[in-house]
């Protein structure tokens, strides 16, 4: 069977179906496709005072995402509260009626670690959701809904300690607890699936390249543990691909159908200019509906072939957010014959270079087209 996975999703717009114009066809070709979503799907309630920026769509909108070819939908994230709890509920309860499976969020803490199983042709394929970029009392406990929760801790270190007000080295690293449930819904899940894909969002928004510490410790323990396949999102943009022990570490799959428009007043405030400070480049176009930084715009489709042996090889098909039928934010897949198909993969190698991870990417058969393969990872 075939997975199809991308990144994150955020439709903001009166018919939500246009955002997957071009990519439609692609995504309902695999058994299972996979996607983060970045909106409250809700008509009720107020935002929560620890929110900085939210938007959210109609309920109906998990329908277009259903005829888009979406499966499975990660609400793991640090917009799922934004809303209060009857949006969070909303939300969960428009995507289950729509007929796709929500990931890494519930009523208490155990049911938002449970993993969710999807079964293709006698294929069994476990998911696990969970998020490190956590507003206050986002993540779940045993008496309140939210999401499953994979904190990381965060700690200066002087570089010159006997000179007071000099730079810092930031280190950070994963809370042991949190560490510690993970791995063991990883064991449970391998014990019930023939596969297990573990989603997290988490990671350094906006700035190019650059991961966190925490990020390559708990996608390698994840690894160890027996995930087969780590799809990572949160950051907006592109970060490395790395392949530990023959299993791939999509650290962020960048934005995939993410409305953003933006009105004078909110392109001032504070919040946002820092925001824009992160990336440089980053301009606002007021009649744009997608103002993320320009690198943002590059992103991709991993896919991945699962059998009941597990997770074979994995690659990825480039792809470009643009204009279509006079509205931004639609991304459409790249052939390979378009020269910005080979700048998406000299980007991944430019990024992972920068971190020192050395991904190699090869082609695919003539069969593949505009598959790019992780051959580490085909077996």
């Amino acid at each position: 069977m075939l997975l199809r996975a991308v990144g994150d999703i955020g439709p903001e717009r009166a018919d939500p179906d246009t955002l997957f114009d071009r990519v439609r066809d692609h995504l309902r070709g695999a058994d299972i496709t996979f996607g983060q979503l970045e909106v409250t799907l809700t008509e009720r309630g107020t935002p929560v005072p620890q929110v900085r920026h939210t938007a959210r769509s109609a309920p109906a909108a998990a329908h277009a995402l259903r005829r888009a070819g979406f499966d499975v939908i990660s609400w793991a994230g640090n917009h799922c509260l934004d809303w209060g709890s009857d949006g969070f509920l909303d939300t969960i309860d428009a995507l289950e009626s729509a007929g796709l499976t929500p990931l890494g969020v519930g009523v208490d803490i155990a049911a938002a670690r449970r993993p969710r199983i999807v079964e293709r042709d006698g294929v069994r394929v476990a998911f696990l959701a969970l998020c490190s970029i956590l507003p206050a009392d986002y993540w779940a406990t045993e008496r309140r809904p939210g999401c499953a929760p994979m904190r990381a801790h965060t700690v200066y270190q002087p570089l010159e300690p006997d000179q007071p007000g000099t730079g810092c080295r930031i280190l950070t690293f994963p809370d042991g607890a949190d560490l510690a449930a993970l791995l063991a819904g990883i064991r449970e899940a391998r014990a019930q699936a023939d596969a297990v894909v573990v989603s997290l969002h988490w990671g350094i928004h906006f700035v190019p390249a650059v991961l966190a510490d925490y990020q390559r410790a708990v996608a390698h323990a994840a690894i160890d543990a027996g995930a087969d396949l780590i799809l990572g999102h949160h950051a907006h943009i592109l970060k490395p691909i790395e392949v530990h022990r023959g299993r791939a570490i999509f650290y962020s799959l960048g934005n995939f159908a993410m409305d953003l428009p933006m009105t004078s007043e909110h392109a001032q405030r504070p919040t946002f200019r820092m925001l824009q400070s992160l990336h440089p480049g980053w301009e606002v176009d007021l009649a744009s509906s997608y103002n993320f930084p320009p690198d943002s715009r590059r992103t991709v489709v991993a896919e991945a072939e699962i059998t009941a042996a597990g997770v074979g090889r994995v690659g990825l098909r480039p792809a470009l957010i643009g204009v279509h039928n006079g509205t931004d934010s639609v991304p459409a897949l790249l052939d390979a014959a378009d020269p910005r198909h080979g700048e998406v993969v000299d980007y991944l190698r430019e990024i992972g270079a920068d971190q020192g991870i050395d991904t190699e990417f090869g082609t695919g058969s003539a069969a593949d087209g505009d598959l790019v393969v992780l051959p580490a990872t085909a077996s």
